[in-house]
């Protein structure tokens, strides 16, 4: 039986090499295998950081257009015409144009909010989403490589991307119009239909010049990840099996079949690390499996639904808000207990507590034992980051914005500076941090 949880898109890029949507301004969870050598050695020593002011990008940006630091460079989002203009600027002293790019959206013109328009670094390329279409370009020049009319997602090390094309019987589509209930299964390019689909057909694209390298077509829906490695994967999940094939080649490497609970199979898959997550509904259970060998690690019971849920980005959590356990994705067991209302990420190798009631952060723990690493007390509120890359704090003071950092692997809070910017939204990576103020966007290096 295929569910329509399982009706989603895949989504291959973990942190870092990807960028979520450009207004979330928020990353998902690092991979754990490199959450623990942040924390294990490896890290940029903290003496690395420094803080020097580069200008600004002017005219400002309207107060509406979204901007993100990617891979080193700085892109704003236009969506005031009928296609979205993406421009991109090198962070130099002073900032510099580079390109600016319109996007095609094919049916979808005049209705592609500035959030619905994604970033991300691939090597040379910049893969350019809006809505669904996905358009490569150079990354130096802008030049536009390949288009897409369906979304495509990096296979981190690999230069391949991957699209999921959700195939249909002809006849079911869904008249919007009618209201008529009952579920709904959606296509790549967002066409609800009224039956599941006969087939899913994911393919693997070289990111260079989006030529099909391979194609395996699974039954029904499925999801898809990219599996982290030196040999790049592609885990998928049905209904009823749990396949992993060759990311270069599309070649079968091993499957499994995944239990029925109630007679259903499971509603949704997800990948933390090298584990990969199943879940079920109707009883609520979830079943981990390790993402390369496909053997069984765990299976536990889950609540069908928690009172209050806290937010756990890239953490494997169990419970609410005041009552909440982390746990161990290898074994499924407890690592440490959170009495306090806190969501938690992973940030700069360490997870970060943000009280759920003001976002302010807490403190950081460290990711084995819950154990303090560094008490974040006075400051009001983190700068957008990837995961894996040092966290910038902020602070209002009498003389502006103070902003400071913690490295990966160097649990002490740095102090950068201070900067004559108002209280609006900042970005960051692992050199560079950017924030809006009434003059345009001021940019800052912060290592050296």
């Amino acid at each position: 039986m295929t569910l329509i949880e399982l009706d989603r898109e895949a989504h291959l890029d973990p942190p870092p090499a990807s960028r979520p949507p450009i207004s979330a301004y928020r990353r998902g969870g690092l991979l754990l295998a490199v959450l623990l050598l942040a924390v294990v050695g490896g890290a940029v020593p903290a003496a690395g950081i420094g803080w020097r002011y580069l200008g600004a990008i002017s005219p400002a940006p309207g107060p509406d257009v979204p901007f993100e630091l990617v891979d080193g460079q700085v892109y704003t989002v236009d969506t005031g015409g009928s296609e979205p203009v993406v421009t991109a600027w090198s962070p130099a002293s002073p900032p510099v144009r580079l390109w600016e790019v319109r996007l095609p959206v094919g049916d979808e013109k005049s209705v592609i909010p500035a959030g619905s328009v994604t970033v991300r670094a691939a090597g040379e390329m910049t893969l350019l989403t809006a809505g669904v279409a996905t358009t490569a370009v150079d990354t130096a020049t802008g030049r536009v490589r390949w288009s897409s009319p369906i979304a495509v997602t990096v296979l981190p090390g690999s230069g391949i991307g991957v699209t999921v094309d959700r195939v249909f019987r002809p006849g079911t589509e869904y008249d919007q119009e009618s209201g008529d209930p009952g579920p709904l299964y959606f296509s790549a390019s967002g066409e609800p239909h009224t039956e599941p689909p006969l087939r899913t057909d994911v393919r693997g694209l070289r990111l260079s010049d989006g030529k099909t390298l391979w194609t395996t077509a699974p039954g029904g829906s499925v999801t898809v990840d990219g599996v982290p490695g030196e040999d790049p994967a592609v885990l998928i999940t049905s209904s009823e099996r749990l396949t992993l094939v060759d990311g270069d080649t599309g070649t079968l490497l091993r499957d499994t079949p995944l239990p029925q609970f109630s007679g259903h199979g499971p509603a949704s898959g997800s990948l933390l690390g090298d584990v990969a997550l199943i879940s079920y509904q109707s009883p609520g259970r979830q079943i981990a499996f390790d993402a390369r060998t496909l053997r069984q690690l765990w299976n536990r019971k889950v609540p069908d639904m928690v009172a209050d849920p806290a937010d756990c980005q890239g953490v494997l959590c169990d419970g609410g808000h005041g009552d909440l356990r982390v746990l161990d994705p290898v074994t499924g067991l407890t690592r440490w207990r959170v009495k306090d209302d806190v969501d938690l990420t992973v940030r700069a190798g360490y997870v970060l507590e943000t009280d759920a009631a003001s976002d302010e952060p807490v403190r950081l723990a460290d990711p084995r034992t819950g154990a303090t690493r560094a008490d974040l007390t006075g400051w009001t509120g983190d700068v957008a980051g990837a995961a894996d890359e040092p966290l910038v704090l902020r602070r209002r003071e009498s003389s502006g914005q103070a902003f400071a950092a913690v490295v990966p692997g160097h649990a002490e809070i740095r102090r950068l500076g201070v900067a004559t910017t108002g209280s609006g939204d900042c970005d960051s990576d692992g050199r560079y941090l950017v924030c809006r103020s009434s003059g345009g966007l001021r940019i800052w290096a912060y290592r050296i």
